[in-house]
């Protein structure tokens, strides 16, 4: 399988692809690339409505520029901890930038969770991000009330520089699930109202009566697994002899706050 950067007719070929309404595995096949680099390729250049060959070489070429020129590689790879690969945390950064966008957030919102998660404190403020992602205060702005939003990030004041940091924890996760759970209850409420006024035992009503009562298994179901596994998020990790990571003794239990209700 071939390595390496993504040349000029590999693009042509993914551009064909799309147009041929091929999908992405497809291309990748055909490529002998990952499905991986596909999907980010398209992703971060238009998608796959707007991908142009020619504009997504060009953008690449300008990025690879203007990385080189924010940060040369002696000086990025001095900022890395624990020995990290400065282009390999970058590529990874961006493969995790790719997910989040095929999950459905927007390029910039996706960008900042990418770089959030990246980082071992997983916390920034305004201006680490500004600077870290080569894009304005304002960018960021409204990329963290966005998020926010979707509790997907929460806020806390630094109180030494007066300043808010941008938070990404385990908790998060916790609360997503239940919000996902729970975001189902208004269809499933206006489904059983459809089923009256449509008649039981009709087609339509059926159809509707048999989505609310999947969609409620699911959600208490989902929410079950979210409580029962909670424990996993608090858990402490600690590295055996062999390199592996496993859970300490007491699981960091005492650290699980009380549920939301």
């Amino acid at each position: 399988m071939p390595g390496g950067r993504l040349t000029q007719q590999e693009r042509q070929q993914i551009a064909m692809g799309l147009a041929d309404n091929l999908a992405y595995a497809e291309i990748a096949r055909r490529l002998d690339r990952p499905t991986s680099t596909i999907t980010r390729e398209v992703m971060r250049n238009g998608g796959p409505a707007g991908y142009r060959a020619d504009l997504a070489h060009r953008a690449t070429q300008q990025r690879t520029h203007q990385r080189r020129q924010a940060a040369p590689r002696g000086s990025q790879a001095s900022h890395q901890p624990y020995g990290r690969d400065a282009e390999a945390v970058r590529d990874y950064q961006e493969a995790l930038t790719t997910v989040y966008m095929t999950s459905g957030l927007p390029k910039m919102m996706a960008r900042v969770l990418g770089c959030l998660y990246t980082t071992d404190t997983g916390s920034l403020t305004a201006s680490e991000l500004a600077q870290r992602l080569q894009v304005s205060p304002a960018s960021i702005s409204k990329a963290i009330t966005f998020l926010e939003g979707q509790d997907l990030v929460r806020r806390e004041r630094d109180e030494q520089r007066r300043r808010e940091r941008y938070v990404v924890d385990d908790d998060l996760w916790y609360q997503a699930m239940l919000r996902s759970a729970r975001a189902n209850d208004q269809f499933i409420e206006t489904a059983r109202q459809g089923v009256g006024i449509l008649r039981p035992g009709t087609p339509a009503a059926t159809r509707l009566e048999n989505a609310a009562r999947f969609l409620d298994f699911v959600s208490e179901g989902l929410i079950r697994a979210a409580e029962q596994g909670r424990e996993v998020l608090y858990s402490r990790t600690e590295t055996t002899s062999d390199g592996t990571a496993e859970p300490s003794p007491d699981d960091g239990q005492t650290a699980v706050p009380t549920a939301a209700t």
